[in-house]
């Protein structure tokens, strides 16, 4: 089983899976950005986002279905995934290897994403007004928000306002896990 937290930058994504991974140890928590970090070490993704590039979609899915066949647990994917035909192209090659996908994507209003943005920037030390910081990001928050209306079938939208242990909790809850 995969539990999938999706949603736009700065949404709390991986704030929600390590909640999740808190209260299941036994989950994997396996972060697909990784992946594409690797891929900018090795070759060149001219449009700037390691998502547009296809060995990157198969990666993703290769290694999701191979720790599911060598460890057996369930997987926690903290990762904005909003552009339609890769949407479709993951979560299909995960259906077609049977792989049960619980989607969650945290709905948040931009102007909240935009402020939570440029914290984390202030956080990570970037200078104030750094456009590099947080921009990339912020240049995709519209998308992002967008896209909420137009995730799969099957996709339980969350109140990305709401806390942490809330989401956790109905996350949880929807999967069939007992508190």
């Amino acid at each position: 089983m995969i539990v999938w937290v999706n949603g736009s930058f700065g949404a709390g994504k991986t704030t929600l899976a390590a909640e999740l991974h808190n209260r299941r140890p036994d989950a994997l928590l396996y972060d697909p950005e990784r992946v594409g970090t690797v891929l900018w070490e090795i070759v060149d993704v001219p449009t700037g986002d390691f998502q547009d590039l296809r060995l990157w979609r198969r990666q993703l899915v290769s290694l999701a279905l191979g720790l599911l066949e060598e460890y057996e647990r369930p997987i926690l994917v903290p990762m904005t995934l909003v552009d339609p035909l890769y949407v479709s192209e993951v979560f299909g090659a995960l259906a077609a290897a049977d792989v049960t996908v619980h989607h969650f994507f945290l709905k948040v209003p931009a102007d909240v994403l935009e402020r939570r943005l440029d914290a984390r920037a202030v956080a990570m030390g970037a200078p104030e007004g750094d456009v590099d910081g947080s921009r990339w990001a912020k240049d995709r928050v519209a998308r992002c928000v967008a896209a909420a209306d137009n995730m799969p079938d099957g996709t339980i939208l969350l109140d990305g306002e709401r806390p942490t242990a809330e989401l956790a909790d109905h996350v949880l809850k929807h999967v069939g896990v007992l508190l």
